[in-house]
């Protein structure tokens, strides 16, 4: 199997991945969910992994932090390795009053203040969208965990720490739900090269009442949404 400059395979790469942004969140799932899991990558400290959910296929990989490095990865994947379904499950800031902590998210679609778009040459705005049904799967698969899906708008966001202080407060009075910093470019790739992208997160903390979880609940405490992310995947 060819390797890429980020990506050396020493194990097969299954058509439906999870792409945690933290690559022991990856280990996690790998360990915990999936059976006969088999480390794939290391190249950069971004371990992947193949095993099997409930006997079908199922990869995980750490994508790191923000849009260029989810970009090279979800480019890589979907052009050298044949990876048509791409999950994301990370976390976020939540946006709106009515969310709590460890709410699921599903992103129908990513606003950005990111120019990642740019290189597409479009002449006017690409609105980065959510495959559908891939989103509708996972609507069904978190309702039957017995939660709600907060569906709609999120922020794909290129600063954690923003100069203006009332950036966020214009992303929330258009009914942004919460702030990641990957959707948008997972989303862009994978409509650009005809695959199936969705993201999926966990309120981790909340912008307007200043809770947060902590960086190891972050890692091992989502198991809803690992739960119904596995769910959709073997459903693809």
């Amino acid at each position: 199997m060819k390797a890429t400059p980020h990506i050396n395979p020493t194990h097969d790469i299954a058509e439906t991945i999870l792409l945690p942004g933290d690559p022991l969140r990856a280990k996690f799932i790998a360990e915990n969910f999936l059976d006969r899991a088999v480390q794939f990558n290391a190249v950069r400290g971004a371990l992947g992994f193949t095993g099997r959910y409930k006997g079908k296929p199922v990869s995980v990989m750490g994508t790191g932090m923000g849009m260029p490095s989810i970009g090279i990865y979800a480019f890589e994947l979907i052009q050298f390795f044949g990876v048509q379904n791409l999950i994301r499950v990370g976390s976020c800031g939540a946006l709106q009053p009515h969310l709590k902590l460890y709410d699921i998210i599903l992103a129908q679609g990513s606003s950005t203040n990111s120019r990642f778009g740019r290189q597409y040459s479009l002449p006017g705005d690409f609105a980065p969208l959510a495959s559908y049904p891939l989103l509708e799967k996972a609507i069904a698969e978190v309702r039957a965990l017995g939660l709600e899906a907060h569906v709609g708008n999120v922020l794909s966001s290129d600063t954690f720490y923003d100069d203006r202080p009332d950036a966020l407060a214009q992303w929330e009075k258009m009914g942004i739900l919460g702030v990641e910093m990957e959707s948008a470019a997972l989303y862009m790739t994978a409509a650009r090269y005809q695959a199936n992208a969705l993201c999926m997160l966990t309120v981790s903390d909340h912008i307007l009442t200043r809770e947060e979880t902590t960086a190891e609940e972050r890692e091992r405490s989502f198991t809803n949404m690992m739960t119904a992310s596995l769910e959709t995947a073997i459903r693809c």
